[in-house]
């Protein structure tokens, strides 16, 4: 059992502890009544969190899929689709009006209806994933389109009854069962509130000048329309004023109209219900800290249960991670720190995840036909380094409308793949060596800019090196691919018992002045990134 794992035991049963007093005091406590929280150790403050332990199968994994995939991608247009397509002068909402006509009429509720997922085979994708070396796999739940992708008992907006009229979520459930790969969620939702208050606008020209869009219709006037009975306020989330900037991620009230308890009720029931539901291992919330926070304690509420729920299920042991983005250092022992589209410049003490994407969170076709996609190369560069710094690497790979994967994302998937079959011994069960890598990259500063951000301004080359190890072993992976037959220098070492490149065989090496002098083969066995896989003398493990 982990050191900091607790084990609070009554006759063989888990009881919650109270919340201490002087817990954090917040504007809105949702009822919980109707989804309680798993009885155990845990309960919803920091002070109880921080007893948290990652558990080692993640931080032996290092590398999942993500099918970031929803309603949005129908238009096959890129991100934040149902946001934007309500902003006069965006590219997709002129794509929206052009083809499916005004937005006072044809809103995202209607895009909605389009998207069938057709040709969509969850298992077929999952045995992809796994054959490319995915340990784990997220799912999307719900996006900011508050449109929940599974069968939900406190959202009508959602994918059972609406749309492809199929279980998403459910679907990747029992496909990741079969497969044995850990499932993860993501959940996103907890910002419909002020992201579609764009959906509350008009054109400000045109023909269409001061029509309402379609984001003020309730129930009421629907009858006679294919969405007759239901309320487009469930998944709009209007029925409060607009806030002074819409664009804010914080819930700062100078910027920001808070949510009601009802919405944040509504929020943390349907959370609660897909934990349940589907018994995810992971669940990834697309917010600062925890959704809602720090006005609301939902998101501390959900993170107690999934950990008890876990250790009630798993022996006494948690075996759930929960990721949230621009956490402080004082909150990253208690849920595990997220960051978008980057990494640190240093090696984190807790463990962490990069997410990124291949091309745009949501499916866009323009990125495909311009050939935009991060190549296989560029993926695994980056899973090197952040697994040299302690971390995991999340990578989603959209989905198209239909549910299926274009003919580039198929190739990089199985070039990323090919690479992990011959060198994944470097990543899985690694952790970080007492320095990340040497070179010219590992030199330079390249700071982290809100949630992340920081992605590919770092160029490689040959005398670029990162490092990770496992017991007695170290490797060291070449972030660029040297001449053949040449030898490198690896600085930061002094000397060792023997040295592979994973893929070729055994190498030459000797020591020299300036560290470890290694012999390179005359052929490589890939143009990606070179492993040495070296075995190192006991004074100098």
């Amino acid at each position: 059992m982990n050191t900091k794992t607790l084990k609070l035991m009554t006759a063989g049963l888990f009881i919650a502890a109270a919340i201490p007093v002087g817990a954090q005091e917040f504007k809105v406590n949702v009822n919980t009544d109707r989804e309680p929280i798993a009885a155990g150790p845990f309960v919803p403050t920091w002070e109880s969190l921080e007893k948290y332990d990652c558990p080692e199968w993640f931080r032996d994994a290092k590398f999942g899929i993500w099918a970031h995939w929803g309603p949005q991608c129908q238009p096959e247009f890129g991100d934040w689709f149902a946001r934007n397509m309500y902003i006069q002068g965006n590219g997709q909402h002129t794509y929206s009006k052009i083809s499916r006509g005004p937005q006072s009429v044809f809103g995202f509720k209607d895009w909605i209806r389009e998207w069938k997922a057709e040709n969509w085979d969850p298992e077929q994708l999952i045995e992809l994933y796994v054959e490319c070396g995915a340990k784990y796999f997220f799912a999307l739940a719900n996006h900011h389109d508050n449109f929940d992708l599974f069968d939900s008992q406190y959202q009508e907006w959602n994918s059972v009854d609406l749309g492809p009229k199929k279980d998403i979520v459910g679907g990747w459930a029992t496909a990741c069962r079969k497969f044995e790969l850990p499932l993860g969620v993501s959940v996103h939702a907890s910002h419909a509130w002020t992201w579609y208050e764009t959906s509350r606008g008009a054109d400000t020209n045109g023909v269409f000048k001061n029509v309402p869009y379609d984001g003020w219709l309730t129930r009421e006037q629907g009858a006679g329309t294919w969405w007759e009975g239901l309320d487009p306020q469930e998944l709009y989330a209007q029925n409060h004023p607009l806030s002074k900037n819409n664009r804010s991620w914080d819930w700062n009230e100078d910027e920001v109209v808070l949510p009601d308890q009802a919405y944040c009720d509504k929020f943390y029931n349907r959370t609660i219900d897909l934990i349940n539901r589907y018994d995810p291992a992971l669940i990834y919330f697309d917010d600062t800290v925890l959704p809602l926070y720090p006005f609301c304690d939902a998101g501390l509420n959900i993170t107690a249960h999934i950990y008890n729920k876990s250790l009630r299920e798993h022996n006494g042991v948690n075996q759930a991670v929960v990721t949230g983005k621009v956490l402080p250092e004082s909150h990253r022992g208690s849920i595990t720190w997220d960051v978008e589209r980057g990494a640190p410049d240093q090696i984190i003490p807790e463990p962490w995840q990069t997410c990124t994407c291949i091309g745009d969170w949501h499916y866009n076709k323009n990125v495909y036909f311009d050939d935009r996609y991060k190549s296989a190369d560029r993926v695994i560069k980056m899973l090197v380094d952040v697994v040299s710094k302690n971390g995991n690497l999340l990578l989603s790979v959209p989905l198209k409308g239909d549910g299926t994967l274009d003919p580039t994302e198929v190739r990089i998937v199985k070039e990323i793949g090919a690479w992990m079959q011959v060198n994944g011994e470097s990543i899985y069960g690694t952790r970080p060596w007492i320095r990340f890598g040497e070179g010219p990259s590992s030199e330079n500063k390249n700071p982290i800019r809100a949630q992340g951000f920081n992605e590919g301004r770092l160029r490689y080359s040959p005398e670029d090196i990162r490092f990770a190890t496992k017991g007695e072993l170290l490797y060291a992976t070449l972030m660029g691919i040297p001449e053949t037959g040449k030898t490198i220098v690896i600085k930061s070492l002094s000397n060792a018992s023997s040295v592979e490149l994973l893929g070729s065989g055994k190498v030459s090496f000797k020591k020299s002045p300036e560290g470890l002098a290694v012999r390179l083969p005359d052929s490589y066995p890939n143009s990606i990134a070179l492993v040495l896989k070296i075995v190192r003398p006991a004074a100098s493990k």
